[in-house]
């Protein structure tokens, strides 16, 4: 990966009587260290790919404590990390997106929550739940209520948000149970300050090495018959130590309010959104000091009756804000009071919306349809008009614009080499007819937005091969199924290829082999191009995925015999291979892999390349196309075919002409594929290559005036 962290790097080393400045996530990151952990995995996913990213590239650092580092294959590979920690007093930290990448760990953590931890285990995810950043909506909630692991979720404040990690991995050596810790997109980027400690350098450590392994315990084992002992041990131990380690050390928060009549029991990520809303109807200062009494839960599993109990007593009514349903915490507040005899009303999901993000708006609406009923006297004009005035902003700006405002798809990147390649399958169909497309998790899944709108199904990431398995034996005609490189490795080789070899499936494969794992930020994977090659590189500019070959030598050792490479720019070839793969007699796995640099990482090595070279005085050609306004057509086929967001439209400059013509905006990057996909698909000939030449040399300097003097000439002519 080619971004430097130097900076973050410098502020894990911060010790004692120093501040941090920063993002919650790297000071997740730092909590991590100063906790003492041995060891640290995970899959990159956003918003938490920060924390691997980051000490990934501090390994020398982490050499020096003796911190294991390790980027995993995937979320279950990461997962079974956690196994050091079962017999040994080891402090282990993992990491990944959720729910997606809990569900890739699911066995491992299931596995892991049977026997128990010794050191403590805490698994940092990403939880999108509402926020619209992963393919499927579900929360982690409901995994760790199965599993029976502890769930932590800090209140959005760096000072919270680092006790709650320290305290994370104590409470999962307390209770026996691993920690979750969820932390949502405004906890990884809210930004504040902390006081720091220093890091704990881990007692056993990659520098402090174990002489002997633990001796043998069945009970440690997640096997029959233990496995029985261990159920029965997470209801009558390791859930009773987890309560009382919650009310010692107080990590659930009594926020006290000038009322007490009435109380908010809130989730403790959900709290600087509650504040604002009560901010907005007057109940709350700008300093989070509400005049209603709150119960932040910064643990949600499990929860504590007692504080349940006494929190609500006495009270005329609480409100529950928790996202999403099924609502779990309402449910287990709900048959605490009742077990306790206590009427207290709780209203929780009949005044919040059920499914989505509380976002501000919706939590002001709840908060004055439940203090309408419990506080009439309640001054709540102010939340009203400013619902109001949010709502009459919106119909003004409807009003305003003669029509809705043009969709936005996601898109790829500017020159990425995977777009070509869905302009050639769109391409291909013309001949070979409509085809199933599996489409996969990864950069490669802005193909199913407009204008190529290809793909049938996402199940899981690397599962788009595997997922054809049901379609491919009813189809008249072959299935295609697309995949990253990053997805062939994460479960693509074995849950797709594998499966597909073993049983004969006949079945067209396209592998992005772009060289990254590129849609979590571009880091590296077993088949990115070494430093030997960019360092040696004839051309740098150039592609450099095709001087790595793993792929197809895994590919070749596990018995594929139809295979063709082809540089995913080439529009014509690429057009030609697919309809060969969905032609040919062969009948049996036929694998295409689109060779071509992930454009993002590309830029990244060559921009400090160049610039070096400019700072020298040395000749540099840049490539870019244009388009021949007076050639243009306007029909904008080219436009629709390859959706670059470089290629646009302007007002056509001949007088006589009503269509706009297309143009190529600054911020080509020279890839090609315009002219690449007229030529393909033989649209109007308009497209031109220019090349920008910075420090000529002096006869090139004579030749472009000489031409720019006979052009002059022409046109006087």
């Amino acid at each position: 990966m080619e971004v430097s962290f130097a900076k973050e790097i410098e502020m894990l080393r911060l010790g004692a009587g120093e501040t941090f400045h920063g993002e919650g996530i790297l000071a997740i990151t730092k909590a991590v260290l100063q906790a003492g952990v041995a060891y640290v995995g995970g899959y990159q996913g956003a918003p938490v790919s920060h924390l691997m990213d980051v000490l990934v590239q501090a390994k020398p650092y982490m050499d020096e404590l003796g911190v294991h580092v390790e980027a995993c294959a995937n979320e279950a590979s990461a997962a079974a990390m956690l196994g050091a920690s079962i017999h040994y007093p080891l402090r282990g930290a993992v990491t990944w997106k959720s729910i997606v990448g809990t569900n890739v760990a699911a066995d491992a953590l299931s596995n892991l929550a049977s026997p128990g931890v010794t050191g403590g285990a805490l698994i940092v995810v990403g939880e999108d739940y509402g926020e619209g950043a992963s393919v499927i909506q579900e929360r982690t909630h409901a995994f760790a209520l199965k599993s029976t692991l502890l769930l932590l979720d800090p209140r959005p404040e760096l000072g919270a948000m680092v006790r709650m990690v320290e305290h994370g991995f104590a409470l999962s050596e307390a209770s026996n149970m691993p920690a979750i810790l969820e932390l949502r997109i405004r906890a990884c980027h809210v930004r504040g300050r902390f006081e720091c400690k220093d890091n704990r350098a881990p007692a056993v450590s990659t520098r402090q090495l174990m002489r002997e392994p633990a001796s043998f315990d069945y009970a440690k084992l997640s096997h029959p018959p233990v496995t029985l002992a261990h159920e029965k041990l997470k209801i009558s131990e390791r859930i009773p130590a987890a309560r009382r380690y919650i009310v010692e050390h107080e990590l659930n928060e009594f926020l006290p309010g000038t009322r007490d009549d009435v109380g908010i029991i809130v989730q403790g990520g959900l709290h600087n959104a509650l504040v604002r809303a009560l901010q907005q109807l007057g109940l709350a200062d700008a300093f989070g000091e509400a005049e209603l009494p709150m119960l932040v839960l910064n643990v949600t599993f499990p929860l504590v009756p007692d504080e349940i109990t006494r929190f609500c007593v006495g009270k005329r009514a609480v409100l529950v804000v928790e996202e999403g349903a099924p609502e779990y915490i309402e449910h287990e507040i709900l048959a605490a009071l009742r077990r306790a005899d206590i009427q207290t009303p709780v209203h929780g999901k009949d005044l919040l919306p059920a499914a989505g993000e509380l976002n501000v708006e919706f939590l002001a609406t709840g908060l004055i349809a439940f203090f309408e009923r419990h506080l009439p006297a309640a001054a709540l004009d102010a939340g009203r008009d400013w619902l109001g005035a949010n709502a009459e902003r919106r119909s003004a700006v409807a009003a305003a614009l003669d029509r809705p405002l043009p969709a936005r798809p996601p898109s790829f990147c500017i020159g990425c080499p995977e777009r070509p390649v869905f302009s050639a399958i769109t391409l291909a169909q013309q001949a070979v007819g409509p085809v199933h497309i599996a489409a996969d998790i990864g950069c490669h899944a802005f193909a199913t937005f407009e204008p190529f709108s290809l793909g049938h199904s996402i199940l899981g990431y690397g599962m788009s091969l595997a997922s054809r398995a049901g379609v491919s034996p009813v189809m008249e005609r072959r299935v295609l199924s697309v995949m990253g490189d990053g997805g062939f490795w994460h479960n693509g080789l074995l849950t797709g290829v594998q499966s597909a070899l073993f049983n004969g499936g006949d079945a067209v494969l396209v592998i992005m082999k772009n060289g990254y794992t590129s849609a979590t930020g571009t880091q590296e994977i077993i088949s990115t191009p070494d430093e030997d090659a960019k360092a040696n590189a004839g051309d740098k500019q150039q592609s450099l995925v095709h001087s790595n070959q793993v792929i197809e030598t895994t590919l070749k050792g596990l018995g594929v015999q139809w295979m063709r490479s082809v540089n995913s720019y080439e529009v014509t070839q690429m057009r030609k291979t697919v309809e060969e793969a969905f032609t040919t007699p062969f009948a049996g796995l036929k694998v295409i892999i689109a060779e071509g640099e992930c454009q993002l990482e590309r830029q990244r090595r060559i921009k400090p390349w160049i610039a070096g070279l400019l700072k020298s005085g040395q000749r540099v050609m840049r490539v870019k196309y244009g388009v021949d306004e007076d050639v243009c057509t306007g029909d904008h086929a080219c436009i629709r075919l390859s959706a670059c967001p470089t290629l646009t439209l302007k007002d056509n400059p001949d007088p006589l002409k009503v269509d706009p013509v297309a143009t190529v905006i600054d911020g080509c990057v020279g890839c090609g594929l315009c002219g690449e996909n007229a030529h393909a698909a033989t649209l109007c000939p308009s497209f031109y290559r220019a090349e920008m030449i910075r420090n000529p040399k002096w006869h090139e300097r004579l030749i472009g005036a000489w031409r720019r003097t006979f052009i002059g000439w022409m046109q006087a002519a």
